[in-house]
C-alpha cells in the first residue's frame, strides 16, 4: 500500500504522461522523427504499418498540438508530404519518455 507522499510523488509522474502520446501510432511517429530530421507519408506508413487515414489523423493529431510541422512539396510531379518534430515536441516527448521510465524505476 502507497503511503501519502508516495502517492503524492506517484500523481507528479503521472502528470507528465502526456496525453498526445498515448497511441501506438503518434509514439511511433514522434519517435522516428525524434532520430531523423524528418520522415516522409511513405515511410511512416512503412514502418509503422498504417493505413493512409490513421497516419493522417494521428500526424494531425500532433500538428494540433505543434508537436510536428507538415511540409508538402511535389518532387517531379508527385506530391509529397513529411514531417518534422519541433522544439516544442522533442521537449514534449523527452518529458513523457522520462515520466514513464521514472513510473518504471519506481515500482
Amino acid at each position: 500500500m502507497l503511503n501519502t507522499i508516495e502517492k503524492t510523488k506517484l500523481k507528479n509522474i503521472l502528470l507528465d504522461i502526456n496525453k498526445a502520446f498515448d497511441h501506438r501510432i503518434r509514439l511511433g511517429i514522434m519517435s522516428i522523427l525524434m532520430v531523423n530530421a524528418y520522415a516522409d507519408f511513405k515511410t511512416l506508413k512503412e514502418l509503422l504499418g498504417v493505413t493512409d487515414g490513421n497516419l493522417a489523423s494521428h500526424a494531425k493529431a500532433l500538428e494540433a498540438e505543434n508537436y510536428i510541422v507538415v511540409e508538402k512539396q511535389f518532387i517531379g510531379k508527385k506530391p509529397n508530404t513529411r514531417y518534422i518534430a519541433t522544439k516544442l515536441g522533442r521537449d514534449a516527448f523527452r518529458a513523457h519518455i522520462e515520466a514513464l521510465e521514472k513510473l518504471i524505476s519506481k515500482h
